[in-house]
């Protein structure tokens, strides 16, 4: 039996345990022989049940398998012997022996009995001794002890599968009813939606991936029989939400969230219900694509890859079919520099290298792509080699590493950072796939699985899984982990030819390109969990002369260039969108390359020519100064941060949006690929100021819509999906806004541009609204949290706890009546049941929501408890409070492991109560913990401070803070109305937006920022809410823009100088 298949034996047996159906789990453990229950063994020998032991126990071994199993059976007949000692009659010298044993008052008198002591006792010391019998038979090994499971793991996997079977609804209900497991749930169609109301509302909130299930797919034929990970091609499973009858089995058998995908990595993947298969007809989308020819750019030989800076998105890099390497500033038309090939070290290369080159010296670029942050990029060459470079802005580009990769071409790379080691994947002619060490140019590890050269290569991470996809030109895909086990996945793409992969933006839907032998092209989305197409779409042509390449545009648009134009699909619909023909003089199938936001779009053509093609945003990009672009050498300064503070550096994995993959490494790694030393950055950078944005003009604000009355905002925070904002408000009263998806705002998530809608279910209830019975609400601390899977809210005002379904509003269940009150809230990151509860009596609950009982009581404390933030990675629980005490806290014994006071400034000892707050950061390592009067960065195990900033240059405390969501910024707001923001390295300022910049000219002095909450996928925004119950979101001034540090006036037009400051 497949380990798979042992392991649904375990999860069949935890829930026939935890239903009570213990008879039938024996059955099951006897028959199935993978686990023996040595507790139930040994209460049938206490008992004296000796035949149903024996059964039991011929269900693992027979006597005859070796000494130790015979003895075990002779023990438990002697026994049984002796229970049927009066009625035997078979022997006669043995009725003879029950006749004397008949005239003893005990049997327990004659000699060879005399040792034994009472039944319980004899029975006892028996058991002991057939335990160790037990323990020591070869044949019970790995079978005594039964596999750590999550609780209620058979209830998770079937929700899961629910939840996938609604979310491929056509269309899903927000509140599906599932009577049954024995068909697959469809919803039935809706009719008579209110048109007041947003149709997006099962979106909202979002709803959380789970680990997938490992399953083994018929087509998509495993090599391994064993896979220990999860499967990386698992579905996509979302929490589903339920009616309000059952909230709590809800919440019982909520998803296991993923922890440790860095964020900005993909950190955690979060997935919202957009109705698929759904067409966005009703969106102008080709209103977005870029059709102006903008620039036209001239190079001396024709190009065969090109990839625009993932941060300075009008700088573009092209690699020809002559080998040479050139470099554009799209903005203006520029060509900054071009390198011809050379090989830098022909004495290191090999023979057969240098037999290929002296027979035809030839060499051209196969394909050129920088790594996610911009700092370094690769060329792969027609001829062995592959070469890294490392640019340091404008045209300084200085070579880095060049690898004799392959026999043949070497036709891809990519960049992956699996294990906090940057890694570039190289194939080639050879049959081969091979992965080098960046730093140190060595190889890690070599695929070989291909029966033809391997066209193309992606790397990618999913659920912690980093993997790799190869593709080879007889049209065998197949995927790798990184080990030297062999392909886990081989499969065949459509017309078995030429075949590339690709990931949406936010990695959750696998597309793939690719044309035949014959000409014919195919461009399909892959079912992941069957290996089958889902989606082919249709509009392309037949041209057997050349491979058809193919992008994708954000998590919507298709973009393929066929028959001398580009084609673009809405990945939603298999019909062709529309084509674009750049003004003609576009070869059969061009190159094309996309910049990162989608605004510019590159395209080969005829005469050597790059046609650049812009949206209506992309020509006020290309027409705004150069200058507001920046310097690379910050950007570079900005990788030696990340190196240093986090070791998950390059933000996402070449292919998943350019953002998110964990890539690790240390400033050790960065001194290999950046030249200059790191003094020499950092004096660099000390010719920046800081920004001091004072009008709206300087950056984008929105102020949110509300038509009910409300306090101050007391707490806030972003959906999961980023596509709304949820508010606490100080009287009791929840505020949800929600972005709508349009021709204005296509991604739906929370942007300036476009004024959300403040939120109310169609069953017409009322506002979320906490209880306030007998509370004054100036002295309670308000407090909520959004379970993992965004669709249940835990909240108090000073009163009860309510538990709301934020679909529904509806208010699923009341807990704990005061006193004492609780004053914050955290649910567990592996179980949506339990949730840890700061209350005002100093004392942390820990609460099983699902049996409505406290597991346990954590005392440390002397003051009320402000602040609580779990990490997943180190499994501990830590604390803040009123007292400026921290604590650490095992979030499995629920032990304490360590405390100690804030590091107050100077030393000093807090001198009256404050609310501090703690948040991790995504190392899950680190975090960052908020006072009055300072911020601090704490290691967690002992409790380190290794920054700090101390609010000495403001006159005002801090009201609250948080770290963006890429970890690189810290966003704090102040009473007196500004809000910092710092870099996370080092708590160094870098931008201040002061109150004039967003509040009208009549407010109140006693208006100010009392709560703030970060994007959950966008580093640079963040939304603040005030004490006069308003709520701002705010972005950078340019659209892909960071807050931070701008150059000196002579370095800007006076135009676009900033006012500055030298604080």
């Amino acid at each position: 039996m497949s380990t798979l298949s042992k392991e649904l034996v375990f999860i069949i047996l935890q829930f026939l345990e935890e239903e009570g159906f213990r008879k039938t789990a024996h059955i099951l453990e006897r028959e199935s022989g993978f686990y023996f229950d040595m507790k139930y063994f040994e209460d049938l020998v206490l008992g004296g049940e000796w035949d149903e032991a024996e059964r039991y126990f011929s269900g693992f071994t027979s006597a005859s398998d070796n000494r130790h199993s015979n003895k075990v059976y002779f023990e438990i007949r002697k026994q049984n012997f002796l229970k049927h000692l009066t009625i035997m009659t078979e022997n006669r010298r043995a009725v003879q022996r029950n006749d004397l044993l008949l005239t003893f008052n005990d049997i327990r008198e004659h000699d060879a009995l005399s040792v034994y002591g009472d039944t319980k006792s004899a029975r006892t010391m028996l058991m002991c001794d057939l335990k160790k019998i037990i323990e020591a038979n070869p044949i019970f090994h790995g079978k005594l002890k039964f596999p750590s499971i999550q609780s209620q793991r058979l209830r998770r996997l079937i929700n899961q599968s629910l939840n996938w079977q609604h979310i491929r609804c056509k269309d899903p209900h927000p509140n599906p009813n599932m009577k049954t497991l024995f068909v697959d749930h469809v919803c039935q169609p809706q009719h008579n939606f209110s048109c007041a109301q947003s149709s997006e509302n099962n979106s909202l909130p979002s709803q959380a991936t789970s680990n997938p299930v490992p399953t083994s797919s018929d087509n998509w034929n495993s090599s391994q029989s064993t896979i220990t990970k999860s499967d990386f091609l698992g579905a996509v499973c979302h929490s589903s939400s339920k009616n309000a009858a059952t909230a709590v089995e809800v919440l019982e058998d909520s998803d296991k969230m993923s922890t440790g995908m860095p964020s900005g990595t993909l950190d955690e993947v979060t997935s919202t219900v957009t109705n698929p298969g759904q067409s966005h007809s009703s969106v102008s989308i080709p209103n977005e694509l870029p059709k102006t020819v903008a620039r036209t750019l001239n190079e001396k030989t024709s190009p065969m890859s090109m990839h625009f800076h993932p941060v300075q998105q009008t700088v573009l890099l092209v690699g020809t079919c002559a080998g040479d390497v050139g470099l554009w500033n799209v903005r203006s038309g520029e060509k900054l520099l071009s390198r011809n090939f050379k090989v830098w070290d022909i004495e290191a290369c090999s023979t057969t290298f240098k037999a290929a080159l002296l027979n035809d010296s030839h060499v051209s670029v196969n394909h050129i792509m920088w790594i996610p942050d911009g700092s370094l990029f690769g060329v792969a060459y027609s001829k062995h080699i592959v070469q890294l470079f490392s640019y340091h802005g404008g045209d300084d580009i200085r070579q880095q590493l060049e690898i004799d990769a392959h026999v043949g071409g070497v036709n891809d790379l990519a960049f992956a950072a699996p294990h906090r080691q940057l890694l570039v994947i190289t194939c080639g002619d050879d049959k081969m796939i091979k992965v080098w060490d960046v730093v140190t140019s060595t190889q890690q590890f070599a695929f070989d699985g291909h029966d033809a050269p391997v066209y193309s290569v992606y790397p990618h991470i999913k659920e912690n899984i980093h993997v790799v996809f190869s593709t080879s030109v007889d049209g065998k895909i197949k995927l790798w982990l990184y080990d030297a086990l062999g392909a886990r996945v081989d499969n065949d793409a459509p017309g078995l030819g030429c075949t590339k992969m690709a990931y949406s933006a936010d990695g959750k839907r696998l597309f793939s390109c690719g044309t035949s032998k014959d000409g014919q092209s195919f461009l399909i989305e892959w079912n992941e969990n069957e290996g089958t197409a889902k989606r082919i779409y249709q509009g392309l042509g037949t041209c057997p002369s050349s491979v058809v390449q193919f992008t994708t545009i954000k998590n919507q648009i298709l973009a393929a260039a066929d028959n001398h134009m580009i084609k673009f699909w809405d990945m939603d619909n298999v019909e062709l969108l529309t084509t674009i023909d750049a003004d003609g003089g576009l070869p059969a199938n061009p190159h094309i390359c996309f910049n990162k936001e989608g605004t510019l779009l590159a395209v080969s053509a005829n005469e050597n020519r790059i046609k650049i093609l812009a949206t209506d945003y992309g020509l006020q990009l290309l027409q705004t100064s150069e200058n507001c672009s920046g310097d690379a050498s910050q950007v570079l300064s900005e990788t030696l941060r990340k190196l240093v503070i986090n070791p998950i550096t390059v933000g996402a994995i070449a292919g998943v949006a350019d953002g998110g993959l964990p890539m690790d490494g240390d400033a050790k790694h960065l001194n290999r690929v950046e030249s200059k030393s790191t003094e020499e950055v950092i004096n660099k950078s000390k010719v920046w100021k800081l920004l001091e944005i004072n009008s709206d003009s300087q950056c984008q604000s929105l102020r949110l819509p509300k038509h009910v009355k409300t306090n101050k905002i007391s707490r806030l925070i972003y959906t999961h999906s980023g596509n709304a904002i949820l508010a606490l408000s100080s009287n009791a009263i929840h505020l949800l806004w929600k972005w709508p998806q349009n021709y204005l705002n296509s991604s739906g998530k929370a942007t300036t541009k476009v004024s959300p809608l403040l939120w109310q279910p169609k069953s017409g209830l009322q506002l979320m609204s906490n209880d306030l019975t007998g509370r004054n609400t100036e002295e309670a601390v308000p407090c909520f949290a959004l379970s993992k899977n965004g669709s249940y809210l835990m909240s108090a005002s000073g009163g009860m706890i309510s538990l709301f379904n934020t679909i529904t509003f509806k208010t699923m269940m009341t807990i704990m009546p005061p006193p004492p009150a609780a004053t914050c809230l955290a649910f567990h990151p592996q179980d949506n049941n339990i949730v840890a509860i700061g209350m005002d009596n100093s004392m942390i609950l820990i609460y099983n929501v699902r049996l409505n009982e406290v597991k346990s009581k954590l005392v440390g404390h002397s003051k009320r408890v402000t602040g609580l933030a779990f990490s997943n990675a180190l499994n501990v629980l830590v604390s803040s409070g009123a007292d400026a005490q921290l604590f650490v806290w095992n979030s499995v014994s629920w032990e304490k492991r360590k405390s100690r006071l804030f590091q107050m400034p100077g030393g000093k000892l807090p001198t009256s109560p404050s609310d501090t707050h703690v948040q991790f950061h995504q190392d899950q390592n680190h975090f960052l913990a908020v006072h009055k009067t300072h911020l601090g960065i704490y290691e967690a195990r002992e409790l380190t401070c290794v920054e700090q900033w101390v609010s000495g240059e403001f006159s005002a405390p801090i009201s609250d803070a948080t770290f963006s969501c890429d970890n690189q910024m810290v966003y704090a707001s102040f009473v007196d109305g500004s809000v910092a923001i710092f870099y996370a390295l080092n708590l160094e300022l870098c931008c201040r937006i002061n109150p004039t910049a967003y509040l009208p000219c009549n407010a109140s002095s006693n208006v100010y920022p009392h709560a703030i909450a970060a994007h959950p996928h966008k580093p640079t925004q963040f939304a603040v809410g005030l004490t006069d119950g308003e709520v701002y979101v705010f972005e950078p001034q340019e659209v892909g823009g960071k807050w931070g540090m701008l150059p000196l006036v002579d370095n800007l037009s006076p135009t676009s100088m900033p006012v500055e400051s030298e604080s």
